[in-house]
């Protein structure tokens, strides 16, 4: 099983200038492949089973792909999983929110912004939105790590913070997007390491390079994840291949591609 936990579904006019730009520097139409007849064709081309499909309400830094939009994307589709968005200086009440989009409208996770939505993760604002989370058993996946968009403020996305995060709310499963991109490759990994419930995802990383980033990646099999960040990272398929050529154990590499995911997300293997 292969389970892509990091996919962008936005379509062009969503998303800021630098945005689109960033999406399509690599020729890749993502308009013509984002159609709701069309999507889960492409993903099985790819040799995908199941996308995580993500909204964000980042109109400083990336643009506006609501949560609407994203649960009616994903309706007609199995193989998509919709993560809300929940950006807490635009939503009121937003644990309530939450419970909302999960009950009401069928999302299985929620993905946070800090470097682009203006955040600590540990900062009380936060905290209902976690004590939510964890009662309704869903992921959160975190963005860590660097962003060259305009207007990121990197500073946000240290996966340090996320040290409080676990100790306040040990049931909840954390997932850090990116695994500490660029800067915290070391802390994303000691993050998922020392808390039972943190993992760590390599979407937007090179594959033939997670041994020179995690290079004890093998010591901690069950917490790592697979995510492409499409379509700024094009070649899903590719990349899929790169790791297992990966000197990792086959099972390692099984894990990786989908058995983890499908753990945090309860699909059947």
């Amino acid at each position: 099983m292969i389970i892509d936990f990091h996919f962008h579904v936005a379509r062009i006019e969503q998303l800021l200038p630098w945005a689109r730009s960033w999406s399509s520097k690599y020729g890749i139409d993502s308009d013509a492949i984002l159609n709701q007849e069309t999507i889960g064709q492409f993903l099985a081309s790819e040799g995908v089973d199941y996308a995580v499909a993500l909204a964000e309400l980042s109109p400083v830094t990336t643009g506006w792909v609501s949560n609407e939009f994203v649960a009616d994307f994903c309706r007609t589709t199995p193989a998509l999983i919709p993560f809300a968005n929940i950006n807490p200086y635009v939503i009121s009440r937003p644990a309530e929110t939450l419970t909302h989009y999960v009950q009401e409208m069928g999302f299985r996770g929620l993905k946070l912004l800090p470097s682009y939505q203006y955040f600590y993760p540990n900062e009380p604002l936060l905290y209902p939105i976690y004590e939510k989370a964890q009662a309704l058993k869903i992921p959160v996946l975190i963005h860590t790590g660097s962003s060259t968009f305009k207007g990121t403020r990197i500073k946000y996305a240290d996966p340090l913070y996320l040290d409080d995060v676990a100790v306040d709310f040990p049931e909840l499963v954390i997932v850090q997007a990116h695994g500490g991109r660029g800067f915290w490759y070391d802390r994303a990994f000691f993050m998922a390491k020392v808390h039972p419930h943190v993992y760590l995802e390599i979407s937007g990383l090179p594959p033939q390079k997670i041994l020179e980033y995690f290079p004890q990646l093998e010591d901690e099999a069950d917490k790592i994840i697979f995510g492409s960040d499409w379509p700024g990272i094009p070649g899903i398929k590719k990349n899929i291949e790169v790791i297992r050529n990966l000197p990792l154990k086959e099972e390692t590499k099984d894990k990786i591609l989908g058995f983890n995911a499908a753990r945090i997300l309860g699909i059947t293997v």
